[in-house]
Parts: structure tokens; sequence; C-alpha cells
């Protein structure tokens, strides 16, 4: 028989070892850091963390460590996903992918936007980019300091050389116009110094060539996989999942890709064991304008089981120009500012087939110059897909240690890691780079 102070206590050293493993596998910080006391009242509430408004969308377990995987992998929204559907609206979903392939821009504009009416009222994620999970790690680590009265922590900076975020470029090839315009599209990017990933179809509407593959790697871009065939019913069903995802596995191989997409960003996370891939890059920080509603609620990479998760932290061109039909960079501005502040990935998804037209192509050209000016001003880290995988599963490996001579960090990739420091400053935290002496101010926090 166990006594109710057993049972306490058993719980305690639950809650602390859960907190311990969440602030470890974020800020990778020394174990002697690590240790979290009882405060006397219970740790989380989604008050604290939500960017917005949460309202009865979410509850929030006990463990923190529970809670982040829930927003992560998206367990919250597990109704929007292809299984969880009403029979109806999976019947409708299935008849609009049908007959998909013979419907005009136009009529697969109108047929989507009434499908997103009324996103702007949803409450959570906060759009348009939402860091619940940053301010859950940011206010447990708070949190676990005050209780051990330590005001300063040394931790593994988030990305290589003392960068303060990371910028992804990625392209999905859907058909034949956006394949035939690549060409083009590679020398945009080259003329602002900025190589991308291209996502190709492997069994879609083009023919996808040696001669073009070699083409992307001699011009210093990265292949990927863009699903099978595009047809939108990838997670439709687990055994044809099984199915596709083994002929998948095969395309990657043969193309030598380390990475994948799944079409339209239907998703489903629990069933990724079946993929053969370093990384994947298919699930939205918030999905207020995707068929698949949802978000993963960060703006770092996190692993998924033995795959890296990159997650798409601004909103695709085709959302921007044809939903919202908005022929600006504003938005993308303002989220790539948004996340900045978190010292996030910052991953952008643009379509070769929506950005040949001349509008989109200056609205994308005035992006890539807003980039390239901001990093005029702010220390970015300009990285391929694979790239970005390969650091993080290296720091992952990472640990700062103190052999004698002050605060080392050791392990695979270390040469190119920074040491830095958390601050305890009243209710918020600030970072500060050891090699370039600067505070980053983590408002909110």
């Amino acid at each position: 028989m166990h006594s109710d102070n057993d049972i306490d206590a058993r719980k305690r050293v639950n809650t602390d070892s859960a907190m311990s493993a969440l602030l470890r596998e974020r800020y990778r910080c020394p174990d002697d850091f690590l240790r979290t006391e009882p405060t006397g009242r219970p740790p989380f509430h989604p008050e604290d963390f939500n960017d917005g408004q949460a309202g009865s969308t979410i509850s929030l377990p006990f463990d923190p460590t529970e809670f982040i995987n829930n927003l992560r992998l998206e367990r919250y929204a597990k109704r929007y996903s292809w299984n969880e559907l009403r029979p109806g609206i999976r019947l409708l979903r299935d008849l609009y992918y049908f007959v998909r392939p013979w419907l005009s821009l136009d009529a697969r504009r109108h047929v989507q936007r009434a499908y997103i009416k009324g996103w702007e009222k949803i409450t959570f994620p906060t759009w348009p980019v939402d860091s619940t999970v940053e301010r859950i790690h940011d206010q447990v680590l708070l949190s676990s300091m005050k209780a051990s009265n330590i005001d300063r922590v040394p931790f593994i900076w988030f990305w290589p050389d003392g960068a303060r975020n990371a910028v992804l470029m990625t392209h999905d090839i859907e058909g034949p116009a956006g394949y035939d315009f690549c060409s083009e599209l590679m020398a945009v990017d080259k003329s602002f110094g900025i190589m991308a990933s291209f996502q190709v179809v492997p069994e879609g509407s083009y023919k996808v060539t040696d001669t073009f593959l070699q083409e992307l790697r001699d011009a210093g871009c990265e292949v990927n996989i863009h699903d099978l065939n595009h047809d939108g019913c990838l997670f439709r069903d687990r055994k044809e999942f099984l199915r596709r995802a083994a002929k998948i596995n095969q395309y990657g191989h043969r193309y030598n890709a380390q990475g994948f997409r799944a079409a339209v960003l239907y998703r489903n996370l629990d069933w990724y064991d079946a993929l053969d891939f370093s990384y994947d890059m298919s699930v939205p920080n918030v999905a207020h304008l995707d068929p698949q509603r949802g978000g993963c609620c960060t703006v770092m990479p996190y692993f998924a089981g033995d795959i890296l998760e990159l997650p798409l932290t601004t909103s695709q061109d085709y959302m921007l120009f044809h939903l919202l039909g908005d022929y600006s960079s504003d938005l993308w501005k303002t989220q790539t500012k948004a996340i900045l502040q978190r010292n996030g990935l910052i991953s952008f998804l643009i379509h070769p087939d929506y950005i040949r037209e001349k509008r989109a192509l200056g609205v994308y050209c005035d992006l890539l110059n807003f980039l390239r000016e901001l990093a005029t001003q702010e220390r970015l880290w300009f990285a391929l897909p694979g790239e970005v995988d390969q650091w993080w599963r290296d720091r992952s490996q990472m640990q700062v240690v103190n052999r004698g001579r002050g605060w080392q960090i050791e392990g695979p990739g270390s040469e190119r890691a920074v040491l830095a420091f958390a601050t305890a400053e009243d209710d918020h935290l600030q970072f500060e780079i050891a090699s370039h002496a600067c505070l980053i101010e983590r408002e909110g926090s």
C-alpha cells in the first residue's frame, strides 16, 4: 500500500524528469542546470503559453513533454485528418480530388475559398505565426531557474556560427508548366545568392529525367521527393499509404533524396515510420488556409521518431496569391519578423507553377530582396534543408561541459557551435551569444 505522500513524490519525480528532458532537448544545457523543484502550484497553464486565445480548442496535460508532443504532432487537431473526417465531408473531398485534374485554376480557387471561409475566426493556432512551443520551453526554463535560484544558464545556440535564424527556400514542382520554369527560377534565386531545394513528383504529370536532376544539383540545389503522384490521397487509407510509401522510398533511393514533402501538405506523422527519409517538410506552423487544418505551433525543427521535421513557417505562395488575393510580400515580411523574434526557422514554399506570371514573380523578387537586405542587418544562415537536417542532428548529440577551462561544447560538428547564455530578467529571458556579446530579449516568455 502506497501512501498519498509516496504517490505525490513519484508524480513529482516524473514531472521533474519530463521538465529536464524538455529543457535538454531545446537548449542542450548541462544536466546540473536541469534540476527542478515543485513551486507549490501546478506549473503549466494554457494562458501562460498561448500566443492568442486558445478557447476550448485544446486542454493542457500536466506533463509538459506530452503537451508539446500534442502540438508538434498535431494530436489536438486529429479531427482534421483524413480518417477522422465525417463520411459526407470525406466523400466531397474524394470527389474533389477525382475531378481536380480537369478543373481550371479559377474553378479550384472557387472551391477552395468556399472551404476556408471563416478561417480568420480560428483562434488557435495563432495567425500568422504561432510559437506556443517556444513559449512553453522558455517559461519552463525561466521557472526552473527561479526555483533553483539560478540567473544564468549556458547552452548551445540554436544555429551554427552564431546565426540568429536559419532561412530555407523550397520549390515544389506540381505540373509540366512548373517543371519547364525551373531553369528560370533557379536563375532568379541565384541572382539573389540563394540556393533552394526542388521537390519532384516521381509519378506525376511530367517526366523526371536524370538530366534535369543533374541540372539542379550542378546549380547547387537540392532534390527531394514530393509525394508519389500528387493526387492528394496519400494518407486516405493506411494500407494504400504503405503501398505508396514503399514506392516513394524507392524513388528516394534512386534520386538520392534525403527529404520528403507530401502533396497539398496532407500529413499523418504517426505513419511516418514507413518513410525512409532523413527529414520531412510537410507540417505547417499554422494551417488555417490549408486543406488539412492544424499546425505544429513551433518555428523550430523537431524529431518525429527518426525523421526530423522542418516545419513550413510561412504561407505558401498559392494561398497568398490565389486564396487571399494578396499580390504583395507583406504577409511574408510580417511572418519573417515574428520568426526572427523567436530565433526560428524561416522557411518558404514557392511553386514554380504559380510564380511564372509576371506579377507573382515580381512579388517573389521583392521577398528575395527583403531577405538579402535583412541579412545585412541580421546574422542569417541561408541553408538547404539537408544542411539544417545535418546541423540539428549534430546539435542533438552535442553537450556543454566544463573541463576546468570554462564552458566548452563537445560533440560532432561542435566546431561550428556557439556557446550562449540564458539569463532571467524579471518575467522574461534574455539570450546572450557569447562570441558576439549581443543580447536577444525574449519578450513575453
